[in-house]
């Protein structure tokens, strides 16, 4: 057998390097899918990482490998959603004011709920609980965000861009509307006799945001 080059030995460990880390983020997504489906339809106390493992299609030692405890998986699940939420409110700070700002959130809003409905849920089912695993989320990142947002708005209804209400209960607001159709998707999609359409959902985010930024004093 022929000797490789002593040149192509880098690049072939290179290589082999990059097709381990895409399948280990592969594989960690795949996980991360099958638990926000089992959190959601089962709760925290109700899932098993067996369950989880056969959902992922993996072995349970498998899982384990990437996630020591249910907990650990938990809480991962709890962070990507939150995550997700934070970056859709990035458009806050670059925004020239309410209508682009608030209704870019509302957008971003709105199709996180139409993409990643059970992390939703996920999050929902725990703050009705108590938040007995995320309550250091609750008092410390996304109260700062929380706060650093409101100052945003208090900026522009300062600068008479929109009407003077309460920041906080504003955002309580977006945060009911837009996550509703994921943490109800099932009722709506009664309601509406089938599920949501790419129409259908288009036509609720205009409609949220009409009456949203109407409300504000925004036209």
């Amino acid at each position: 057998m022929k000797d490789t080059p002593e040149g192509d030995r880098p690049k072939n460990r290179r290589q082999s390097s990059a097709t381990r880390a895409e399948t280990r983020r592969a594989t960690e997504a795949a996980i991360l899918q099958a638990a926000e489906t089992v959190f959601a339809e089962a709760g925290f106390g109700g899932a098993t990482m067996q369950l989880i493992a056969d959902m992922a299609g993996l072995p349970k030692a498998n899982l384990h490998y990437y996630f020591a405890t249910k907990e650990a998986l938990y809480r991962a699940v709890v962070e990507r959603i939150f995550q997700i939420w934070l970056q859709a409110a990035d458009v806050f700070d670059a925004a020239s004011g309410p209508a682009e700002g608030l209704g870019a959130y509302i957008d971003a809003k709105m199709e996180i709920s139409r993409r990643y409905p059970n992390g939703s849920k996920v999050w929902a089912s725990e703050v009705m609980h108590g938040a007995p695993v995320i309550q250091d989320y609750l008092e410390t990142t996304l109260r700062d965000w929380t706060r650093g947002r409101a100052a945003v708005i208090r900026r522009w209804i300062a600068e008479g861009k929109m009407a003077d209400v309460n920041p906080e209960h504003l955002l309580y607001m977006l945060w009911a509307s837009t996550q509703h159709y994921a943490d109800f998707g099932h009722q709506i999609e009664v309601l509406n006799g089938q599920p949501l359409s790419d129409a259908d959902w288009e036509a609720a985010k205009r409609s949220v945001k009409d009456i949203v930024l109407r409300g504000i004093g925004v036209h």
